[in-house]
């Protein structure tokens, strides 16, 4: 087209591009809408986890000082023997027998809240541990690990 040129329209592209014109803003609206929603899953989402992970039975602490790592870890109704702990370098494995303590045929509960079975936690160390200077105490069903830090050695390396 020239200057001189005039372009005509019908009056359907011309309500074609007003509806166009609504329809952007609109679609902007709604893009917001679905991107708030997806970050609100993903925050759900890791609440869900978070408070999964806090219910992993048995529940522990993990203490550091600075040559050692103390896990204490409550474990109310269970006897010595029904305790396993297996540990690496940068791992603690705790393994408990929670006995049922009603073994009765017929038992009529109202509600069961309480879990009975062999559980396994397993415990990620923040620092590589000397597995052969471990210890674990068990009074009063609160285990207590003691695990030594590897101390580092660092060598000086003579320069010819």
């Amino acid at each position: 087209m020239t200057d001189k040129d005039v372009e005509i329209k019908t009056e359907e592209e011309i309500n074609n591009e007003e509806d166009e014109s609504k329809r952007i803003p609109s679609e902007s609206v709604l893009s917001d809408i679905i991107t708030s929603i997806k970050e609100k899953q993903e925050d759900l989402g890791k609440s869900l986890s978070d408070y999964s992970k806090s219910l992993q039975k048995p529940l522990a602490d993990i203490i550091e000082t600075d040559d050692a790592l103390k896990v204490v870890t409550d474990l109310p109704g269970v006897k010595k023997e029904d305790v396993e702990v297996n540990i690496s370098e940068d791992s603690l494995e705790i393994v408990a027998k929670f006995d049922d303590e009603i073994t009765e045929e017929g038992t009529n509960y109202l509600k069961r809240e309480r879990s009975y079975g062999e559980t396994t936690r397993t415990i990620a160390l923040p620092e590589k541990i000397d597995t052969k200077k471990a210890s674990a105490k068990f009074n009063d069903s609160v285990l207590t690990v003691e695990l030594p830090k590897i101390k580092e050695v660092k060598h000086k390396v003579n320069i010819d």
